[in-house]
């Protein structure tokens, strides 16, 4: 009954609303905001919304240089690569942003490879050059561990495989469809330990999910989460963090999670904050600083979940 209601607010939020304020709270003496872009999920995917979500965005960040706000952390579908090169447009734009851009993947990418046993040997990699995927594949083949990669595109594989030491760039593998893996579980058992590790960067539908092996565990940096079909596999949640305990002031959960528990990017940001860090988070992310990252959030009280 309330849908022709929420379809007018929708209009005129479109049409007429600014970025605004939605909740805040405290940290070591800083103050924390979230703001909100007055946009909805679809309309990240309608091309024709592509400029005025990027305007909405710019603007944001360029009052929030105006005002002394150190770091600005990109959230959600706000740092898409097709969207804006996870950020790179605006700071390419605006050289002189005192305010650091973050898209914080860098910790979401640390949380993901985190939650994978250490005695993993074979991983299956969906969104495999994406931002995320991308630099999941190069840091686990730098540990020796072989990735299957699901993607189409031949030269995106190989341009990822080049940045993969030489000695371990065979641990990468192209694989163009899901039923790869069914077919891998038969060939590799003998290098299996515990059950299949599935890693999801995209949507994975009843049917792609039906090729993963009894007892694979499925860990997802995909938005929205993939419904959970499988009765015989385990899944893992999106990427986050638990806030350090000396948090203030914090009145909200964050979309369905526990209270004082939020999104690894948005952890992400306020690490870059607490840091001191001086240099924007956007684009391709470096493999080199996830450790860094990680270490960097214990150490300040982030707790994984």
């Amino acid at each position: 009954m309330c849908w022709p209601l929420a379809f007018l607010v929708m209009l005129i939020m479109w049409a007429k609303s600014k970025t605004f304020l939605v909740t805040f709270c405290h940290l070591r003496g800083r103050l924390l905001q979230s703001w909100i872009v007055p946009r909805f999920g679809f309309m990240y995917f309608l091309p024709s919304a592509k400029d005025g979500i990027n305007k909405q965005i710019e603007e944001a960040i360029l009052m929030a240089d105006r005002i002394g706000v150190e770091v600005l952390s990109l959230a959600a579908l706000n740092k898409n690569e097709a969207l804006n090169g996870g950020g790179k447009l605006f700071v390419t734009k605006h050289p002189d942003l005192k305010v650091r851009v973050v898209h914080g993947n860098t910790l979401t990418a640390a949380v993901i490879l985190n939650e994978i046993p250490q005695d993993v040997e074979e991983v299956f990699l969906t969104g495999a050059t994406s931002k995320l995927g991308r630099a999941i594949a190069i840091y686990l083949a730098r540990r020796k561990v072989r990735v299957l990669m699901l993607t189409q595109s031949t030269e995106r594989f190989i341009s990822i495989r080049k940045e993969v030491p030489l000695e371990n760039q065979n641990l990468l593998i192209q694989v163009t469809k899901y039923q790869s893996a069914k077919l891998c579980k038969v060939r590799f058992i003998v290098i299996f330990v515990g059950s299949r590790t599935w890693i999801l960067g995209k949507w994975a539908t009843p049917r792609d999910q039906s090729w993963a092996p009894r007892g694979a565990h499925f860990h997802q940096f995909v938005v929205p989460p993939v419904i959970e079909f499988r009765r015989d596999c385990t899944y893992s949640k999106l990427a986050a963090m638990k806030l350090p305990v000396d948090v203030e002031n914090l009145g909200v959960c964050e979309y369905t999670m526990e209270r004082g528990v939020v999104h690894a990017c948005h952890a992400g940001g306020i690490v870059h904050l607490l840091e001191g860090w001086t240099h924007h988070e956007v684009g391709a992310i470096e493999v080199d600083r996830i450790d860094l990252v990680w270490e960097a959030a214990l150490r300040h009280g982030f707790k994984p979940i």
